[in-house]
Protein backbone atom coordinates (compact mmCIF):
# COMPACT_ATOMS: atom_id res chain seq x y z
CA UNK A 1 0.00 0.00 0.00
CA UNK A 2 1.64 3.29 -0.94
CA UNK A 3 1.18 6.05 2.23
CA UNK A 4 -0.45 9.21 1.99
CA UNK A 5 2.85 11.03 1.92
CA UNK A 6 4.24 9.27 -1.02
CA UNK A 7 1.11 9.56 -3.12
CA UNK A 8 1.83 13.74 -1.86
CA UNK A 9 5.33 13.52 -2.98
CA UNK A 10 4.88 12.00 -6.59
CA UNK A 11 3.86 15.15 -8.37
CA UNK A 12 6.63 17.07 -6.91
CA UNK A 13 9.28 14.55 -7.28
CA UNK A 14 10.64 16.05 -10.43
CA UNK A 15 11.32 19.88 -8.93
CA UNK A 16 12.56 17.77 -5.69
CA UNK A 17 15.04 15.90 -7.25
CA UNK A 18 16.34 18.67 -9.09
CA UNK A 19 16.73 20.49 -5.14
CA UNK A 20 18.46 17.93 -3.76
CA UNK A 21 20.51 16.40 -6.47
CA UNK A 22 21.65 20.24 -6.83
CA UNK A 23 23.77 19.70 -3.05
CA UNK A 24 24.15 16.17 -3.17
CA UNK A 25 26.91 17.26 -6.35
CA UNK A 26 28.68 19.19 -4.32
CA UNK A 27 29.62 16.28 -1.45
CA UNK A 28 29.66 13.91 -4.47
CA UNK A 29 32.74 16.15 -6.46
CA UNK A 30 34.18 15.77 -3.03
CA UNK A 31 34.08 12.18 -3.14
CA UNK A 32 36.65 12.39 -5.94
CA UNK A 33 38.11 15.52 -6.16
CA UNK A 34 40.27 15.81 -3.10
CA UNK A 35 41.82 12.50 -3.68
CA UNK A 36 43.59 14.06 -6.92
CA UNK A 37 45.13 16.30 -4.56
CA UNK A 38 46.92 13.74 -2.05
CA UNK A 39 50.23 13.29 -3.78
CA UNK A 40 50.47 17.19 -3.30
CA UNK A 41 49.43 17.22 0.10
CA UNK A 42 52.03 14.70 0.95
CA UNK A 43 54.52 16.97 -0.35
CA UNK A 44 53.38 20.47 0.91
CA UNK A 45 52.62 19.20 3.89
CA UNK A 46 55.42 16.94 4.42
CA UNK A 47 53.59 13.77 6.16
CA UNK A 48 54.10 10.18 5.49
CA UNK A 49 50.83 8.29 3.37
CA UNK A 50 49.72 7.01 6.75
CA UNK A 51 49.18 10.67 7.80
CA UNK A 52 48.09 12.04 4.62
CA UNK A 53 45.46 9.11 4.13
CA UNK A 54 43.30 10.89 7.60
CA UNK A 55 42.36 13.52 5.50
CA UNK A 56 40.02 11.53 3.66
CA UNK A 57 39.14 9.34 6.84
CA UNK A 58 38.57 11.64 8.75
CA UNK A 59 36.03 13.66 6.17
CA UNK A 60 34.89 9.58 6.15
CA UNK A 61 34.47 9.08 9.82
CA UNK A 62 32.73 12.53 10.50
CA UNK A 63 30.13 11.76 8.21
CA UNK A 64 30.22 8.29 9.79
CA UNK A 65 29.46 10.13 12.72
CA UNK A 66 26.39 12.31 11.68
CA UNK A 67 24.56 9.93 9.90
CA UNK A 68 23.04 8.57 12.74
CA UNK A 69 21.51 11.91 13.33
CA UNK A 70 20.09 12.15 10.44
CA UNK A 71 16.50 10.53 11.35
CA UNK A 72 16.15 11.89 14.41
CA UNK A 73 16.84 15.50 13.15
CA UNK A 74 14.68 14.97 10.34
CA UNK A 75 11.78 14.01 12.93
CA UNK A 76 12.68 16.53 15.54
CA UNK A 77 13.27 19.73 12.93
CA UNK A 78 12.01 18.67 9.09
CA UNK A 79 13.59 17.51 6.44
CA UNK A 80 14.08 21.19 5.34
CA UNK A 81 15.64 22.66 8.07
CA UNK A 82 17.87 20.04 8.84
CA UNK A 83 18.46 20.07 4.85
CA UNK A 84 19.85 23.87 4.75
CA UNK A 85 21.77 23.29 7.79
CA UNK A 86 23.76 20.66 6.41
CA UNK A 87 24.52 22.75 3.53
CA UNK A 88 25.61 25.32 5.33
CA UNK A 89 27.84 23.51 7.70
CA UNK A 90 29.49 21.91 4.24
CA UNK A 91 30.39 25.49 3.05
CA UNK A 92 31.76 26.54 6.08
CA UNK A 93 34.02 23.02 6.42
CA UNK A 94 35.21 23.64 2.51
CA UNK A 95 36.39 27.16 3.31
CA UNK A 96 38.19 26.45 6.47
CA UNK A 97 39.98 23.36 4.42
CA UNK A 98 41.12 25.77 1.52
CA UNK A 99 42.21 28.03 4.61
CA UNK A 100 44.34 25.69 6.34
CA UNK A 101 48.05 25.66 7.53
CA UNK A 102 49.02 21.90 7.92
CA UNK A 103 48.17 18.78 8.08
CA UNK A 104 46.63 18.72 11.56
CA UNK A 105 44.56 21.75 10.78
CA UNK A 106 43.29 20.24 7.39
CA UNK A 107 42.42 17.04 8.92
CA UNK A 108 40.80 19.06 11.95
CA UNK A 109 38.40 21.18 9.56
CA UNK A 110 37.41 18.15 6.78
CA UNK A 111 35.85 16.91 10.10
CA UNK A 112 34.09 19.84 10.07
CA UNK A 113 33.14 19.77 5.87
CA UNK A 114 32.74 15.73 6.79
CA UNK A 115 29.81 16.98 9.52
CA UNK A 116 27.77 19.12 6.51
CA UNK A 117 28.35 16.38 4.07
CA UNK A 118 28.06 13.33 6.09
CA UNK A 119 24.01 14.69 6.19
CA UNK A 120 23.68 15.95 2.48
CA UNK A 121 23.74 12.28 0.72
CA UNK A 122 21.66 10.25 3.21
CA UNK A 123 18.93 13.04 3.48
CA UNK A 124 19.29 12.66 -0.58
CA UNK A 125 18.22 9.06 -0.38
CA UNK A 126 15.59 9.61 2.41
CA UNK A 127 13.99 12.27 0.60
CA UNK A 128 13.37 11.04 -2.50
CA UNK A 129 12.74 7.26 -1.15
CA UNK A 130 10.18 8.71 0.58
CA UNK A 131 8.44 10.52 -2.40
CA UNK A 132 8.88 8.00 -4.96
CA UNK A 133 7.30 4.86 -3.21
CA UNK A 134 8.46 1.93 -2.97
CA UNK A 135 7.48 0.24 -6.52
CA UNK A 136 9.28 3.02 -8.06
CA UNK A 137 12.57 2.97 -6.12
CA UNK A 138 14.81 1.19 -8.46
CA UNK A 139 13.95 3.28 -11.26
CA UNK A 140 14.40 6.58 -8.94
CA UNK A 141 17.71 5.77 -7.68
CA UNK A 142 18.96 4.58 -11.18
CA UNK A 143 18.34 7.89 -12.73
CA UNK A 144 19.53 9.62 -9.31
CA UNK A 145 22.77 7.30 -9.62
CA UNK A 146 22.85 8.27 -13.27
CA UNK A 147 22.88 11.81 -12.65
CA UNK A 148 25.28 11.54 -9.48
CA UNK A 149 27.49 10.12 -11.91
CA UNK A 150 28.42 13.51 -13.25
CA UNK A 151 30.16 14.70 -10.35
CA UNK A 152 32.07 11.74 -10.05
CA UNK A 153 33.65 11.51 -13.82
CA UNK A 154 33.99 14.90 -14.12
CA UNK A 155 35.77 15.13 -9.85
CA UNK A 156 39.09 13.65 -11.26
CA UNK A 157 39.55 15.50 -14.46
CA UNK A 158 38.74 18.72 -12.30
CA UNK A 159 40.46 17.84 -9.21
CA UNK A 160 43.29 17.49 -11.79
CA UNK A 161 42.92 20.77 -13.25
CA UNK A 162 42.82 22.69 -10.05
CA UNK A 163 45.52 21.37 -8.31
CA UNK A 164 48.09 21.45 -11.38
CA UNK A 165 46.22 24.95 -12.02
CA UNK A 166 46.32 26.50 -8.34
CA UNK A 167 47.00 24.26 -6.07
CA UNK A 168 45.18 21.66 -3.76
CA UNK A 169 43.50 24.63 -1.48
CA UNK A 170 40.82 25.02 -4.69
CA UNK A 171 39.60 21.74 -4.35
CA UNK A 172 37.85 22.65 -1.61
CA UNK A 173 36.88 26.18 -2.64
CA UNK A 174 35.49 24.98 -5.83
CA UNK A 175 32.25 23.58 -3.68
CA UNK A 176 31.91 27.52 -2.36
CA UNK A 177 29.51 28.30 -6.04
CA UNK A 178 27.90 25.27 -6.13
CA UNK A 179 26.69 25.51 -2.15
CA UNK A 180 26.00 28.71 -2.51
CA UNK A 181 23.02 27.78 -5.77
CA UNK A 182 22.20 24.61 -3.60
CA UNK A 183 21.14 27.34 -0.79
CA UNK A 184 18.91 29.48 -2.81
CA UNK A 185 17.34 26.53 -5.03
CA UNK A 186 16.82 24.76 -1.10
CA UNK A 187 15.35 28.07 -0.07
CA UNK A 188 12.82 28.12 -2.61
CA UNK A 189 11.95 24.56 -4.13
CA UNK A 190 12.04 22.42 -0.81
CA UNK A 191 9.41 21.84 0.45
CA UNK A 192 8.23 22.17 4.27
CA UNK A 193 8.02 19.29 6.94
CA UNK A 194 4.79 19.39 8.44
CA UNK A 195 5.47 15.78 10.84
CA UNK A 196 7.60 16.39 13.94
CA UNK A 197 8.65 13.83 16.30
CA UNK A 198 9.71 13.51 19.91
CA UNK A 199 11.71 11.19 20.30
CA UNK A 200 14.81 11.96 22.52
CA UNK A 201 18.37 12.39 21.71
CA UNK A 202 20.17 9.40 22.15
CA UNK A 203 23.80 11.37 23.36
CA UNK A 204 25.68 7.89 24.90
CA UNK A 205 25.07 6.17 21.53
CA UNK A 206 26.30 9.14 19.91
CA UNK A 207 29.30 9.31 21.31
CA UNK A 208 30.33 5.40 21.45
CA UNK A 209 30.03 4.45 17.95
CA UNK A 210 32.80 7.47 16.29
CA UNK A 211 35.00 7.16 18.93
CA UNK A 212 34.88 3.52 19.08
CA UNK A 213 35.79 3.07 15.17
CA UNK A 214 38.26 6.10 15.07
CA UNK A 215 40.22 3.91 17.96
CA UNK A 216 39.89 0.61 16.16
CA UNK A 217 41.02 2.64 12.73
CA UNK A 218 44.22 4.53 14.96
CA UNK A 219 45.32 1.16 15.92
CA UNK A 220 45.43 -0.22 12.60
CA UNK A 221 47.77 2.49 11.35
CA UNK A 222 49.94 1.20 14.25
CA UNK A 223 50.46 -1.80 12.78
CA UNK A 224 54.11 -2.43 11.32
CA UNK A 225 55.43 0.79 13.52
CA UNK A 226 56.75 -1.76 16.22
CA UNK A 227 54.23 -0.20 18.89
CA UNK A 228 52.70 -3.22 19.62
CA UNK A 229 51.54 -2.65 23.25
CA UNK A 230 49.71 0.86 22.27
CA UNK A 231 48.16 -0.47 18.86
CA UNK A 232 46.40 -3.57 21.28
CA UNK A 233 44.81 -1.00 24.39
CA UNK A 234 43.99 0.85 21.21
CA UNK A 235 41.91 -1.82 19.48
CA UNK A 236 41.05 -3.10 22.56
CA UNK A 237 39.44 0.51 23.44
CA UNK A 238 37.58 0.27 20.49
CA UNK A 239 36.23 -2.82 20.25
CA UNK A 240 34.85 -2.13 23.67
CA UNK A 241 33.39 0.91 23.07
CA UNK A 242 31.17 -0.25 19.95
CA UNK A 243 30.51 -3.27 21.61
CA UNK A 244 28.89 -1.50 24.49
CA UNK A 245 26.98 0.40 22.20
CA UNK A 246 25.51 -2.90 20.68
CA UNK A 247 24.83 -4.35 23.82
CA UNK A 248 22.97 -1.13 24.92
CA UNK A 249 21.18 -0.53 21.65
CA UNK A 250 19.78 -4.28 22.16
CA UNK A 251 18.84 -3.96 25.37
CA UNK A 252 17.00 -0.26 25.54
CA UNK A 253 12.60 -0.78 24.82
CA UNK A 254 12.96 2.02 22.69
CA UNK A 255 15.33 2.62 19.69
CA UNK A 256 18.62 4.79 19.99
CA UNK A 257 20.14 6.09 17.48
CA UNK A 258 20.74 3.56 15.53
CA UNK A 259 17.67 1.04 15.67
CA UNK A 260 19.94 -1.98 15.32
CA UNK A 261 16.62 -4.29 15.74
CA UNK A 262 16.25 -3.54 11.91
CA UNK A 263 18.57 -6.08 11.47
CA UNK A 264 15.90 -8.52 11.85
CA UNK A 265 14.73 -8.01 8.18
CA UNK A 266 16.73 -10.49 6.25
CA UNK A 267 16.86 -8.05 3.23
CA UNK A 268 17.66 -4.89 5.33
CA UNK A 269 20.87 -7.01 7.10
CA UNK A 270 21.91 -8.46 4.19
CA UNK A 271 22.11 -5.06 2.23
CA UNK A 272 23.72 -3.22 4.98
CA UNK A 273 26.55 -5.95 5.12
CA UNK A 274 26.89 -5.77 1.39
CA UNK A 275 26.85 -1.58 1.80
CA UNK A 276 29.71 -1.93 4.17
CA UNK A 277 31.40 -4.32 1.68
CA UNK A 278 30.91 -1.84 -1.52
CA UNK A 279 32.41 1.07 1.05
CA UNK A 280 35.44 -0.53 1.27
CA UNK A 281 35.80 -1.21 -2.11
CA UNK A 282 34.79 2.00 -3.01
CA UNK A 283 36.85 4.26 -0.78
CA UNK A 284 40.33 2.36 -0.80
CA UNK A 285 40.86 2.42 -4.56
CA UNK A 286 39.67 5.83 -4.41
CA UNK A 287 42.54 6.20 -1.92
CA UNK A 288 45.12 4.42 -4.25
CA UNK A 289 45.15 4.91 -7.54
CA UNK A 290 45.34 8.78 -7.63
CA UNK A 291 48.76 8.13 -6.17
CA UNK A 292 49.33 5.16 -8.42
CA UNK A 293 49.07 7.06 -11.32
CA UNK A 294 50.99 10.40 -9.62
CA UNK A 295 54.23 8.77 -7.76
CA UNK A 296 54.62 4.92 -9.83
CA UNK A 297 53.71 6.18 -13.76
CA UNK A 298 54.97 9.74 -12.91
CA UNK A 299 51.52 11.55 -14.23
CA UNK A 300 50.75 14.89 -13.67
CA UNK A 301 47.57 15.37 -11.71
CA UNK A 302 45.07 16.14 -14.69
CA UNK A 303 46.48 13.42 -16.68
CA UNK A 304 45.80 10.83 -13.44
CA UNK A 305 42.07 12.57 -13.65
CA UNK A 306 41.88 12.00 -17.03
CA UNK A 307 42.92 8.14 -16.86
CA UNK A 308 40.56 7.95 -13.69
CA UNK A 309 37.63 9.04 -15.62
CA UNK A 310 36.97 5.96 -17.24
CA UNK A 311 35.40 4.19 -13.95
CA UNK A 312 32.71 6.69 -13.35
CA UNK A 313 31.29 7.16 -17.10
CA UNK A 314 31.21 2.90 -16.31
CA UNK A 315 29.30 3.40 -13.58
CA UNK A 316 27.13 5.53 -15.17
CA UNK A 317 26.23 2.85 -18.29
CA UNK A 318 25.78 0.94 -15.77
CA UNK A 319 22.63 2.83 -13.86
CA UNK A 320 21.53 3.70 -17.46
CA UNK A 321 21.65 0.35 -18.91
CA UNK A 322 20.38 -1.93 -15.11
CA UNK A 323 18.24 0.83 -13.95
CA UNK A 324 15.28 -0.24 -15.76
CA UNK A 325 15.64 -4.14 -14.47
CA UNK A 326 16.79 -3.39 -11.01
CA UNK A 327 13.03 -3.86 -9.44
CA UNK A 328 12.33 -6.76 -11.69
CA UNK A 329 15.68 -9.15 -11.04
CA UNK A 330 16.57 -11.08 -8.44
CA UNK A 331 18.95 -8.90 -6.22
CA UNK A 332 21.53 -11.62 -5.39
CA UNK A 333 22.05 -12.87 -9.38
CA UNK A 334 22.57 -9.25 -10.58
CA UNK A 335 24.62 -8.12 -7.95
CA UNK A 336 26.64 -11.63 -7.99
CA UNK A 337 27.20 -11.39 -12.40
CA UNK A 338 27.92 -7.49 -11.48
CA UNK A 339 30.55 -7.85 -8.84
CA UNK A 340 32.67 -10.96 -10.63
CA UNK A 341 32.74 -8.46 -13.97
CA UNK A 342 34.07 -5.75 -11.53
CA UNK A 343 36.97 -8.55 -10.06
CA UNK A 344 38.03 -9.82 -12.97
CA UNK A 345 38.37 -6.21 -14.57
CA UNK A 346 40.56 -5.16 -11.62
CA UNK A 347 43.34 -8.06 -12.21
CA UNK A 348 45.01 -5.58 -14.85
CA UNK A 349 46.09 -3.75 -11.56
CA UNK A 350 47.11 -6.64 -9.72
CA UNK A 351 49.27 -8.12 -12.32
CA UNK A 352 50.29 -4.41 -14.01
CA UNK A 353 54.04 -3.10 -14.10
CA UNK A 354 55.63 0.76 -14.80
CA UNK A 355 55.30 -0.28 -18.55
CA UNK A 356 52.02 -1.29 -18.70
CA UNK A 357 49.83 1.00 -20.91
CA UNK A 358 47.63 3.44 -19.48
CA UNK A 359 44.75 3.07 -22.11
CA UNK A 360 44.71 -0.65 -21.15
CA UNK A 361 44.39 0.35 -17.76
CA UNK A 362 41.69 2.98 -18.09
CA UNK A 363 39.44 0.29 -20.36
CA UNK A 364 39.89 -1.97 -17.34
CA UNK A 365 38.36 0.94 -15.32
CA UNK A 366 35.67 1.52 -17.45
CA UNK A 367 34.82 -2.06 -17.49
CA UNK A 368 35.27 -2.05 -13.86
CA UNK A 369 32.65 0.74 -12.93
CA UNK A 370 30.41 -1.34 -15.70
CA UNK A 371 30.17 -3.91 -13.52
CA UNK A 372 30.25 -2.30 -9.81
CA UNK A 373 27.53 -0.30 -10.90
CA UNK A 374 25.33 -3.13 -12.25
CA UNK A 375 26.42 -4.99 -8.42
CA UNK A 376 25.60 -2.01 -6.77
CA UNK A 377 22.32 -0.84 -7.91
CA UNK A 378 19.90 -3.86 -6.26
CA UNK A 379 21.81 -3.34 -3.22
CA UNK A 380 19.85 -0.02 -2.59
CA UNK A 381 16.77 -1.39 -3.31
CA UNK A 382 17.12 -4.47 -1.14
CA UNK A 383 17.64 -2.00 1.47
CA UNK A 384 14.06 -0.24 1.79
CA UNK A 385 12.04 -2.66 -0.12
CA UNK A 386 10.83 -5.10 2.77
CA UNK A 387 10.44 -2.27 4.73
CA UNK A 388 7.55 -0.55 6.59
CA UNK A 389 7.92 3.05 5.17
CA UNK A 390 8.16 4.58 9.07
CA UNK A 391 11.35 2.53 9.09
CA UNK A 392 13.03 4.20 6.32
CA UNK A 393 14.70 7.73 7.98
CA UNK A 394 16.38 4.79 10.37
CA UNK A 395 17.36 2.64 7.70
CA UNK A 396 18.99 5.19 5.85
CA UNK A 397 20.81 6.35 8.90
CA UNK A 398 21.74 2.78 10.14
CA UNK A 399 23.14 1.76 6.48
CA UNK A 400 25.33 4.60 5.49
CA UNK A 401 26.87 4.62 8.59
CA UNK A 402 28.30 0.80 7.78
CA UNK A 403 28.61 2.06 4.20
CA UNK A 404 31.40 4.86 6.07
CA UNK A 405 32.62 2.92 8.40
CA UNK A 406 33.58 0.35 5.62
CA UNK A 407 34.76 3.38 3.64
CA UNK A 408 37.26 4.27 6.70
CA UNK A 409 38.62 0.79 7.36
CA UNK A 410 39.33 0.49 3.21
CA UNK A 411 41.00 3.42 3.18
CA UNK A 412 43.03 2.81 6.56
CA UNK A 413 44.08 -0.59 5.44
CA UNK A 414 44.59 0.68 2.07
CA UNK A 415 47.17 3.48 3.32
CA UNK A 416 48.64 0.69 6.23
CA UNK A 417 49.62 -1.84 3.21
CA UNK A 418 50.99 1.02 1.11
CA UNK A 419 52.71 2.33 3.26
CA UNK A 420 54.29 -1.05 4.46
CA UNK A 421 54.40 -2.46 1.37
CA UNK A 422 54.78 -0.57 -1.97
CA UNK A 423 52.22 -0.41 -4.56
CA UNK A 424 52.28 -4.01 -5.41
CA UNK A 425 51.00 -5.39 -2.42
CA UNK A 426 48.26 -2.56 -2.14
CA UNK A 427 46.92 -3.15 -5.61
CA UNK A 428 46.91 -6.68 -4.68
CA UNK A 429 44.73 -5.82 -1.53
CA UNK A 430 43.04 -3.65 -4.18
CA UNK A 431 42.15 -6.97 -6.24
CA UNK A 432 41.37 -8.88 -2.56
CA UNK A 433 38.88 -6.26 -1.71
CA UNK A 434 36.10 -6.49 -4.90
CA UNK A 435 36.51 -10.17 -5.10
CA UNK A 436 35.31 -10.42 -1.16
CA UNK A 437 32.82 -8.11 -2.19
CA UNK A 438 31.03 -10.43 -4.59
CA UNK A 439 31.43 -13.46 -2.29
CA UNK A 440 29.55 -11.00 0.09
CA UNK A 441 26.91 -10.06 -2.71
CA UNK A 442 25.64 -14.00 -2.15
CA UNK A 443 24.06 -12.91 0.85
CA UNK A 444 21.60 -10.89 -0.98
CA UNK A 445 18.10 -12.14 -1.45
CA UNK A 446 17.15 -14.12 -4.38
CA UNK A 447 13.79 -12.70 -3.94
CA UNK A 448 11.90 -10.21 -2.63
CA UNK A 449 9.09 -10.79 0.29
CA UNK A 450 5.69 -9.77 -0.24
CA UNK A 451 5.96 -5.44 0.43
CA UNK A 452 5.07 -4.92 4.09
CA UNK A 453 2.38 -2.04 4.98
CA UNK A 454 2.02 -0.33 7.80
CA UNK A 455 -0.09 -1.04 10.40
Amino acid sequence: MTTRSAVQASPRLVPLAATVLAGAIAALLESTITAMALDQLRRDLAVPVTTVQWVTTAYVLAMAAVIPLVGWSVGRFGARAVWLASLALFLLGSVLCGSAWSAASLIGFRVVQGLGGGMILPLTQLTLARAAGPARLGRVMSAVGLVGQIAPISGPIVGGVLVDSWGWRWVFFVNVPIVLTSIVMAWRLFPPDDERSNRPLDLVGTVLVPLGVVAILHALTGVGTGSGAAVVVTATLGVGLVTAFVVRSLRRRTPGLLDLRLFRDHSFRAGTVMMFALGATTWGPMFLLPLYYQQLRGLPAFDSGLALAPQSLGLAVAFLAAGRYADRLPPRHLAIAGMSVATAATIPFALAATSTDTVLLSLALFIRGVGYGVGSLPVSVALYRTLNPPDIPDATSLSNVVQRIGAASGTTLTAVILDTGGFTPALAWMLFLTGAATVVSAILPVRFAEQKTPS
